[in-house]
């Protein structure tokens, strides 16, 4: 999808989900539309979901998508490269990324957000696979950060 035309997909799901969330002050709840507006609304989104951060391991939570791996090995993959640099992480070829776990093989790229609660601490992170290689880019960065605000919003 170009830049221009995904940039107008994620303009209409953050209005869409502006007028959903505020039905609940859930977290979990809020974050669980999010996943599954985003899932349905991009189409190369192959897997899409949350893992958190419990007594140092990431579990996965809600999830949209093919079975997921249940808890991901402390200090690997893109999941924990989020976590540890505190940052989006953007993988063009998944099969590049050192230490990628492969919880599907036909994932091919990937973006990790961190997830940040009301306080500005990190919990966990928001990933989106997609089967295809090279799928994500800055706007996909900027636009799913900016959704994630609206978890803890009122």
């Amino acid at each position: 999808m170009d830049k221009k035309k995904k940039q107008g997909r994620y303009e209409r799901i953050y209005k869409q989900l502006e007028e959903l969330l505020p039905k609940t002050n859930d977290p979990y709840a809020r974050m669980s539309s999010i996943i599954a507006v985003l899932h349905n609304k991009m189409e190369h989104f192959f897997w899409t979901g949350y893992y958190f951060l419990k007594q140092e391991k990431l579990i996965v939570g809600q999830y949209q998508g093919p079975v997921a791996c249940q808890e991901l090995a402390k200090n690997t993959g893109v999941c924990w490269a989020g976590i540890n640099e505190k940052k989006a992480i953007i993988v063009a070829d998944v099969e590049k990324f050192p230490g990628h776990i492969a919880c599907d093989s036909r994932s091919k790229s990937e973006i990790v957000i961190p997830v940040k609660d009301h306080e500005g601490n990190i919990f966990g992170v928001l990933d989106i696979d997609s089967n295809e290689y090279n799928q994500f880019d800055e706007v996909d960065e900027k636009e799913l950060t900016r959704i994630l605000n609206l978890i803890f919003t009122s």
